[in-house]
Parts: structure tokens; sequence; C-alpha cells
């Protein structure tokens, strides 16, 4: 027989990185591919950001935040950590929505590095035009 619990499920996005977070009533831990999160993400000004949805909405330390994290870079896999918190506190609680949009925090940053097209260097640098 399958369990109930309380987690909510979310994604969120930015770049290429995927973030699946699941929320649950508790004290405020936040667990990022089985670590705890100030080990996973070690600069400050990472933390304050990933933080900012729950300190909006004045939810600290009322969930607990596990998060999987894949793709892209670090302040990619940060962006997406943001999205998929304030995407999980929406599912808790839909009055928060007004305040998260408002804060621009449920924008997927939609920006992905744009691919090397043939015959050229990169992707909008060309080679050195010569007429003769």
């Amino acid at each position: 027989m399958a369990k109930t619990t309380d987690m909510i499920w979310a994604t969120g996005r930015r770049k290429c990185a995927v973030a699946r977070v699941r929320i649950a009533p508790g004290t405020g831990k936040v667990v990022v591919n089985g670590k705890d999160w100030k080990e996973y993400f070690t600069t400050e000004s990472m933390r304050g950001y990933i933080a900012q949805p729950l300190a909006a909405v004045d939810a600290a330390n009322k969930f607990d935040i596990f998060a999987t994290l894949d793709g892209g870079g670090i302040s990619g896999q940060a962006g997406a950590l943001r999205h998929g918190i304030a995407r999980a506190l929406i599912v808790a609680n839909e009055d928060l929505r007004a305040e998260l949009k408002k804060a621009g925090m449920l924008t997927r940053d939609s920006r992905v590095k744009e691919r090397k097209k043939p015959g050229q260097p990169g992707a909008r640098k060309h080679f050195q035009f010569s007429k003769r």
C-alpha cells in the first residue's frame, strides 16, 4: 500500500538547470542532492538568492525542502531551486501567488546557450569576409 505524505512536489527551471523540489511542513531544513544546502551552495549570495521566496512569505522555518538538481551550472541551479521553491509554496497555499508573482519569482528564466552553426566559429561570430 502506498504511503500518504504531506510532501508537495514542484519543478523549477532556469537556463539548462532543472530542480525537482519537495517541501513538507518542518523546521527549515534544506537538503540539495543529499547534502546540506550550505555545503552545496558555498557562497552567501547564492544562499540568499535561494531563500528569497521563503523570506517573501515569512515561511523560512515552516517547511523542510528536499531538492534534486540537474544540469546547468551552479548559478543556474540556484535560480532553478528558487523557482521550484516558489512554485511549491503556491501549491501549498494559493494565496501566496500574488506576493511571489509581484516579486518576480514565478517567471522562468528561459535564456539558453545558442547552438553553434556550421561554417561559423561560434553561434553568432563569422569568419572574416574577404572579397578578393
